[in-house]
């Protein structure tokens, strides 16, 4: 075989090779991005879940009037916000319920009404899912992030179109009450 034949045999191959892996690289992160798409529906279905709880309960009449108006509003504010003010909403939120059940007292009032203890177990449920929905998140953001950095991803535009993730931050520290509970 002539060494012009060779040379172009083991180009070929190695070019081959380098599509493979490239063609890997993007499904690696086509895959990751799917993730991220999950893991923020599963965000989206924890957030609604506790502004639904938070918003049944203010609703309930156990509370006192000034609670109840304080978890509502802050509830029906974060059901309610737009993509871009939706992390400052559900922020607030979480600082409303830290400010309702700062006392264990107002969980065990919650707890004596008639329903109150399916409804405190289902919020605290539903406090303690978040902060572990928005990890899994961000998590996942932090994978396609660290996979979008690496030059041959930039270079031959593997991520295609897609837009650049962003963390979902907030604040979702429970309430102490809450937080007792649920451990």
């Amino acid at each position: 075989m002539p060494p012009v034949t060779a040379t172009l045999i083991w180009t070929l191959v190695v070019l081959v090779a380098i599509g493979l892996y490239l063609s890997w690289t993007a499904g690696r992160l086509d895959r990751l991005h799917a993730r991220i798409d999950a893991a923020r529906a599963a965000l989206d279905a924890q957030l609604l879940r506790r502004a639904s709880v938070a918003q049944e309960l203010a609703t309930s009449k156990v509370l006192d009037p000034a609670a109840s108006i304080v978890l509502y509003e802050a509830a029906h504010a974060a059901r309610q916000a737009e993509e871009e003010q939706r992390e400052v909403a559900e922020s607030d939120l979480s600082q409303a319920l830290r400010a309702v059940f700062a006392d264990a007292r107002q969980l065990d009032v919650v707890r004596e009404a008639p329903g109150g203890d399916a409804a405190a177990r289902e919020l605290t449920e539903a406090v303690r899912r978040v902060p572990m929905a928005r990890r899994f998140h961000n998590d996942a953001v932090g994978a396609v992030r660290r996979l979008r950095q690496h030059r041959k991803v930039r270079w031959f535009r593997l991520a295609g179109h897609a837009a650049f993730p962003m963390a979902f931050e907030m604040d979702d520290e429970p309430p102490p009450a809450l937080a007792d509970r649920a451990a």
